[in-house]
């Protein structure tokens, strides 16, 4: 694969065709309208004078060394930032519909021969044209690892084959999207990515981007139609509650409820906060502890036990929902989930690992924050929520935190090896 590390193609003999990111632009069948999309955007970026930098990549090497003579890596930028895959075939034997002899020339200096074999007629039986249903096709990316889209969590029945399918280590993370921006979110997933942190989910209220985030194979969950399935069949006494926060809470605890069911363990995560490592996630702080919990870092740990099963039950989940003061500011860190948990378990008698006062993070708005200071065995960054998008924008930027580029897309492409 073109990115480094990237897998071993390996498909099932009877899959004609899959979807893969990166494009084939020798025999490639370009359709109208996504050619117009990519010619629009090809010259306001050409106009600002933007380079495709897609670090990662082999064609970006190429570009550096041929400029604009090859086009490819353009392409290529473009179906990252886009989120688009393209259709290929797979003919087994090395067979396709198109050859590329590798002549003399511009982009061999000796010829190199054929790279597959022309489809004949002898090839073509009753079902070489059959079309599969999109929805059934294996879905791949860059460095060729599979991408499994449209995961949209709806209710608490549909919860837990997602979970099962995202969790490692018996380890998953629930990140909120409650207030989150769209740039601060496809930031932070550059640093999964960096950090090869991929058992997550997302949750929040319906919008074209969770849905996009989903076409992109990232697993959401729809908090309105979730919160919906769980008062239809729990006696919760918030059926008809229109308080956002309420709404969030009992969310994240029924999730964290059927985390404990399967018995994984499940981190909550806001979305003012970065990973540095992904230590955090995988090593216990300290085992005696069945809860951390960072009132003032939003960032909460459930870890499976027979202590957490026995404690997080729909009673407890009904207490927890009741200690809402919804006469204080909906952004107050008082109505936070987090900080009403702790309550809840400390009021319960449950020793607490604080996370506040365990100093693995740093908040970025420190005036002595740099980042030889971020890699003194910290583990997050984090900044307060009522924080200017621009500011924190500036301060990730400072730090070499700030991962996008102009597209709000990742910079770089990392295959991780298996």
């Amino acid at each position: 694969m073109a990115g480094k590390h990237g897998f071993k193609i390996q498909l099932d003999r009877e899959a004609r065709l899959f979807l893969y990111q990166l494009v084939g632009t020798w025999g490639q069948l370009l359709f109208p309208k996504p050619w117009k999309e990519f010619r629009l955007w090809y010259d306001a970026h050409k106009t600002k004078g933007i380079k495709p930098a897609l670090e990662g990549m082999v064609t970006t090497g190429w570009y550096k060394k041929m400029g604009e003579r090859i086009w490819t890596p353009w392409f290529i930028q473009f179906i990252h930032s886009h989120g688009y895959f393209n259709i290929y075939t797979n003919f087994l034997h090395e067979r396709a519909l198109s050859v590329s002899h590798r002549d003399a020339g511009v982009n061999y200096g000796k010829t190199a021969g054929p790279d597959s074999y022309l489809i004949d007629k002898d090839f073509l039986d009753a079902t070489f044209l059959d079309m599969q249903p999109l929805n059934t096709l294996k879905w791949y990316d860059f460095c060729f690892r599979e991408v499994v889209p449209d995961r949209v969590v709806k209710s608490f029945n549909e919860l837990g084959s997602v979970l099962h399918s995202v969790q490692k280590q018996e380890t998953f993370l629930l990140v909120s999207l409650y207030k989150a921006s769209e740039t601060a979110t496809r930031n932070l997933l550059c640093h999964f990515e960096r950090l090869n942190i991929r058992n997550y989910m997302f949750m929040g209220t319906k919008s074209c981007f969770l849905l996009d985030l989903a076409r992109r194979g990232h697993p959401v969950i729809d908090v309105d139609q979730f919160f919906g399935s769980i008062s239809a069949h729990k006696a919760l006494g918030f059926q008809e509650s229109k308080s956002e926060v309420i709404k969030q809470i009992l969310v994240k605890a029924y999730i964290i409820k059927k985390s404990l069911e399967l018995k994984y363990n499940t981190w909550v995560l806001d979305e003012d906060m970065l990973p540095i490592s992904s230590d955090l996630f995988f090593n216990p702080i300290d085992v005696t502890y069945d809860f951390y919990a960072g009132k003032m870092l939003k960032l909460l740990f459930v870890k499976s036990s027979s202590l957490a099963r026995k404690i997080w039950v729909d009673d407890s989940i009904y207490k927890i929902a009741s200690m809402v003061d919804t006469k204080t500011d909906k952004d107050s860190v008082r109505s936070n989930f987090v900080y009403i948990v702790a309550n809840f378990l400390e009021q319960e008698g449950v020793n607490l690992k604080d996370l506040d006062n365990f100093m693995f993070g740093v908040d970025i708005i420190g005036s002595n924050v740099n980042q030889t200071l971020l890699s003194d065995g910290k583990k997050v960054v984090y900044w307060s929520s009522d924080m200017g998008s621009d500011v924190v924008q500036k301060r990730l930027e400072d730090l070499g935190m700030w991962l996008l580029d102009g597209d709000s897309s990742c910079n770089a492409v990392l295959c991780h090896p298996s």
